[in-house]
């Protein structure tokens, strides 16, 4: 398994994870609701609800579920969608009257396995994008359990 995490000097993050699966079945866990909350959400974080409208100019909402019970709604919009090797999408939290931040994932064969690769761009600070790193981190870290 391979893992790496690197912050840019443009506000960006970028994460990879090698994962035992095919493109196809990354990206349907990945855009699917009924997957997606299996594995979503890092350590004791965890995803009771989604929504996913897989189409450009679709919307999509995941709730968060905080140790302490609290619930932070991720939203945004498909920018781009194509199966089974690329997704953009915008990235808010809450109702921030921030701009949305943007985040591209890719699927790259690797053999038997499949490179995900994240890019999420437009972080404001250090500090969210050192909280952006942990929560793909813990979200990799489901998704290999998920399609162990």
């Amino acid at each position: 398994m391979n893992r790496e995490a690197t912050d840019d000097a443009e506000a960006a993050l970028v994460v990879r994870r090698t994962i035992r699966a095919s493109p196809e079945r990354l990206f349907a866990a990945w855009t699917q609701s009924e997957h997606l909350m299996r594995w979503w959400g890092p350590g004791p974080v965890t995803c009771p609800e989604a929504e996913i409208d897989l189409r450009v100019g679709g919307r999509y909402r995941l709730a968060n579920r905080m140790p302490d019970g609290r619930i932070d709604w991720i939203s945004g919009v498909f920018e781009v969608v194509e199966p089974p090797s690329r997704l953009v999408y915008s990235w808010r939290i809450g109702a921030s009257a921030a701009a949305p931040e943007r985040v591209t994932v890719r699927f790259e064969p690797r053999g038997e396995e499949t490179e995900v690769v994240i890019h999420h761009e437009r972080i404001a600070t250090p500090e969210a994008r050192r909280t952006h790193r942990q929560g793909w981190e813990g979200c990799l870290d489901g998704l290999t359990a998920f399609l162990a």
